[in-house]
C-alpha cells in the first residue's frame, strides 16, 4: 500500500486557545432560539460526499469547530471544500490526492474515523489514525474495522495507524455488530453503498442522524433502506451522483436549551426543533413536572410558574435511541439537581461520563458518585456561583446551565471545548437574557 510520493502533510491546526465563560446567574431565560443543524449529522454528510466525484451541497450546517476540522481534513486530502455562506458547504471529491488521515486530525476529532468506510469503498485504500475525542470512556473502533473486514477489506494496525485496502471492490455481506454502535453503523453503510452486491447491517443503530444520512445517500442514488428498526440493507452501486441536502436539527442542542429554560424558570420557544427526536427527554420532563408543548417544527417550554420544590425526582438511564441519549445525560443531571428527592442516574454507555459531576458539585449540587456508571442526585439544591472546569463538550454545556441557574457569578474554564459542538452558544444565551461572556484565559 505504499504511496509513491514522499510523506507530506499540510494540515497544521493551531491548538484551540483556552477560554473561559463568565456567567452571572439567577436570570430567567425568555425568548426564541433557533436550533442549529446537527453536529452528528453534519460530520457524516461531509464524509459521505467523498463517495462521488460530483458536487454535493449542504445547508443548515452548524458553524462549529468540529465541522471546520472535518472540512480542513478533507481539503488536505485533496477534496475541494467551499464555504460560500453561513451554514453552507459545497464538496467536490473528483480527486483525492493523499489517502491518509493523520494523527493531528484524529486527535482533534474522533469522527474523522468515519472517513474509513467511504474512502476505502471508493478508492480502494486508506491509512487512518486511531482516533481521539472527548475523554468520556473507551470508544473502541474495532467494531468499524471488523465491519470493513466483513465486506472484504484487508486491514493491518501498525504504529497507531490502520492500513486498509480492498482488492478490487468491497463485497457485500453480513455485518453483525456485537452491540449497537452509531458510527460503526454509519461507516458500514457508507462502505456498502459502493460495494459489489447486497449488505445487511444488524443490529443497526436507530438514531435519527443515521436516517438523515440515509436520506442523503438515496438522493445520491444509493440503494439503502432501513428494512426493520434494527436492520439496514444496502445494494451496492458502481457510482453515485452529487446531491443537495439540509442537515437535520441538533437534538442535543434542543435538549440543552430545554433544560436551560427549565432550571432558570424561563419561557422559551425553540424553532427548527423536532419534538419526536427528543421524546425520551420530553417524557422525563413530564415525570419531573416541567410543561412542554410540541409543535410541528417547534417546542415551547414555560417554567415561569414553577417554584422551589415543585419538581419531582426521577431515575434516568441512558440507552441507544429511542432511549435517553448519553449526550443529553449531563444536562438532564442539572435539571435533577432542582427536583425534590433523590434521583438516580445510570450512565449505561460510557464509563467515564459520570466524572463531570464532581465539577457540578462545586456549584452546590448534592451528588453521590457511586461508581463509573451510577450516581445519586439529591434535591432541590440551591446552586451558587463558583469556579469550575470543563472536561468535555457535553459536560461543558451543562456547567453553563448550572451557572445560569445559580445565584451569583461563576467562572467556567475550558470554554473552547464547548465550541466544538455548539454554534454561538454564548450569543444565543445572551439573546435570551443571560449574562454570559467569553474571554481568553491568561497565558
Amino acid at each position: 500500500m505504499a504511496d509513491a510520493r514522499p510523506f507530506h502533510w499540510e494540515y497544521h491546526p493551531e491548538p484551540p486557545r483556552p477560554e473561559a465563560f463568565r456567567i452571572e446567574g439567577g436570570r430567567p431565560l425568555r425568548g426564541t432560539v433557533h436550533v442549529s443543524g446537527a453536529k452528528n449529522a453534519a460530520l457524516k454528510l461531509l464524509a459521505a460526499a467523498t463517495l462521488t466525484g460530483e458536487r454535493c451541497r449542504f445547508e443548515n450546517m452548524p458553524e462549529i469547530e468540529d465541522v471546520r476540522v472535518m472540512a480542513e481534513t478533507l481539503t488536505d486530502l485533496g477534496v475541494v471544500v467551499d464555504h460560500p455562506g453561513d451554514g453552507v458547504y459545497e464538496v467536490a471529491s473528483g480527486d483525492v490526492d493523499w489517502l491518509f488521515v493523520p494523527l493531528e486530525a484524529a486527535a482533534k476529532m474522533r469522527a474523522s474515523f468515519i472517513l474509513l468506510g467511504p474512502l476505502l469503498s471508493r478508492f480502494g485504500r486508506v491509512i487512518i489514525s486511531n482516533p481521539g475525542g472527548d475523554r468520556i470512556g473507551r470508544r473502541p473502533v474495532n467494531l468499524h474495522v471488523d465491519a470493513m473486514r466483513a465486506l472484504g477489506a484487508e486491514i493491518q494496525y501498525r504504529n497507531g495507524y490502520y492500513f486498509a485496502q480492498a482488492p478490487g471492490r468491497l463485497r457485500g455481506g453480513e455485518v453483525t455488530f456485537p452491540q449497537v454502535t452509531v458510527m460503526g453503523t454509519e461507516n458500514a453503510m457508507l462502505a456498502a453503498t459502493l460495494a459489489e452486491g447486497h449488505t445487511v447491517i444488524r443490529p443497526a443503530a436507530q438514531e435519527p442522524e443515521i436516517d438523515d444520512l440515509i436520506a442523503f445517500l438515496r438522493k445520491m442514488g444509493a440503494e439503502v433502506e432501513r428494512t426493520a428498526p434494527d436492520t439496514i440493507e444496502v445494494h451496492g452501486r458502481k457510482r453515485l451522483r452529487g446531491a443537495d441536502h439540509a442537515a437535520m436539527p441538533d437534538r442535543i442542542e434542543t435538549g440543552t436549551f430545554l433544560v436551560a429554560g427549565a432550571v432558570t424558570g424561563g419561557r422559551l420557544t425553540l424553532e427548527n426543533a423536532a419534538c419526536e427526536q427528543v421524546g425520551a427527554l420530553v417524557e422525563i420532563f413530564g415525570r419531573v413536572g416541567v410543561p412542554v408543548a410540541c409543535g410541528t417544527t417547534s417546542i415551547e417550554l414555560d417554567a415561569t410558574g414553577l417554584r422551589t420544590g415543585d419538581l419531582r425526582a426521577c431515575d434516568i438511564e441512558t440507552a441507544p435511541y429511542p432511549g435517553l441519549a448519553t449526550d443529553i445525560q449531563p444536562p438532564t443531571c442539572v435539571l435533577l439537581t432542582q427536583a425534590s428527592g433523590t434521583s438516580r442516574v445510570h450512565e449505561a454507555i460510557f464509563e467515564d461520563r459520570i466524572e463531570w459531576l464532581s465539577e457540578l458539585r462545586k456549584l452546590g449540587a448534592r451528588i453521590d458518585i457511586e461508581d463509573a456508571h451510577h450516581a445519586s442526585i439529591h434535591g432541590p439544591a440551591r446552586l451558587h456561583g463558583a469556579e469550575a472546569s470543563i472536561g468535555d463538550l457535553r459536560a461543558g454545556a451543562s456547567l453553563i446551565l448550572a451557572a445560569l441557574a445559580a445565584d451569583g457569578a461563576s467562572l467556567i474554564h475550558g470554554a473552547h471545548h464547548v465550541h466544538r459542538g455548539y454554534e454561538n452558544i454564548d450569543r444565543k444565551f445572551q439573546q435570551l437574557g443571560a449574562s454570559i461572556t467569553r474571554s481568553a484565559e491568561p497565558a
